[in-house]
């Protein structure tokens, strides 16, 4: 799949119309905006250009408030862009209204293209990408409540219950309201890295989730679901540079206490031993360097393994099916 190299910023078009959730659009936005932060923070170029677009430069969102200023929808978008449609206030969509048939207008004229123009879509947002047939043959979700009517809609369209979200190629839908802000740090972890998703949801105190499809929870994202500033200072600094020698004394000059109070403390805080966490941390990492089309020994190494054989140890030891050298071959 094509993705947009660091350099080029990625332009995110939130689709509004009167009505629209405001929680929908501007969680995920707020994310955006801290990820953007997070990067400065490091000296790194910012990635996400926001933009508001309607049918008409005022109205009014789900809450009352008064939305001026909107920028009018784009004759073209420029590669990248990701245009993030939003649920909106009833129990069913009503696309009778002016705004809403112009907002469907320009949703039938975009071409989705992985990496290119993507289209995310939060809550009942999934309804109106359906209603301009941008859902046909994709699997797609949304808010439980419009489930029945996603699929009526279109027949096409694999409706998938009980998600956080799914994605689909150059689609990616969430199942509604909060999960928006789910599939965003989804999102900004594959584009700018699990380090500054983990930063954002801090930021946010947000608990990380990825969508139930996938077979589990990331180990970048996962045990840390705390608020415990010296363990994530441990886990920012591992998950930055796993390859270096970590040890349970290293990870806890991190901390800035003892190695034997860093594990009551990982333990407490976030479920699990420091090395146990670190071996996970390492897997993905060559795992991720297999798919990249890495081979074993430089994936181990890349991974902070002292050996292909520790990889492959590590790889039955946490249940994965074939072996690193298979994911290697399938990756090509």
């Amino acid at each position: 799949m094509t993705r947009p190299t660091a350099a080029e910023p990625i332009h995110v078009w939130f689709a509004l119309l009167p009505g629209s959730l405001a929680l929908d659009w501007a969680g995920p936005a707020e994310a955006l905006r801290s990820a953007n932060t997070w990067l400065a923070a490091r000296g790194e170029p910012e990635r996400f250009v926001l933009h508001f677009t309607a049918p008409r430069p005022t109205l009014t969102s789900s809450v009352g408030l008064q939305l001026s200023g909107l920028e009018p929808l784009p004759a073209s978008l420029p590669a990248p862009s990701w245009v993030v449609i939003v649920g909106m206030t009833g129990n069913a969509i009503d696309v009778a209204g002016e705004d809403t048939l112009n907002l469907l207008h320009w949703l039938r004229g975009l071409r989705l293209v992985a990496g290119r123009l993507e289209l995310l879509t939060v809550c009942a947002g999934a309804v109106l990408a359906a209603h301009a047939g941008q859902l046909a043959g994709r699997r797609a979700t949304t808010h439980h409540q419009h489930l029945d009517e996603l699929a009526a809609i279109e027949p096409r369209c694999d409706v998938v219950a009980n998600r956080v979200f799914v994605s689909d190629g150059a689609l990616y839908s969430s199942a509604g309201v909060a999960t928006g802000i789910d599939l965003t740090l989804h999102r900004i972890a594959e584009t700018c890295g699990p380090a500054i998703a983990a930063h954002v949801a801090q930021t946010l105190v947000l608990a990380q989730r990825r969508g139930p499809e996938d077979p589990q929870l990331s180990p970048f994202l996962d045990h840390r679901n705390h608020l415990h500033a010296a363990l994530h200072r441990v886990q920012d600094a591992v998950t930055q540079a796993p390859q270096q020698a970590w040890s349970v004394s290293a990870m806890a000059a991190i901390a800035c206490t003892s190695p034997r109070h860093l594990t009551r403390l990982f333990v407490e805080h976030a479920g699990i031993a420091p090395l146990a966490w670190l071996r996970r941390i390492r897997l993905a990492t060559a795992e991720a360097a297999l798919r990249a089309g890495h081979q074993v020994t430089q994936a181990a190494a890349l991974a902070g393994f002292g050996s292909d054989t520790q990889l492959r140890r590590a790889w039955h030891q946490f249940g994965r099916a074939g072996t690193p050298s298979h994911l290697g071959r399938r990756s090509h």
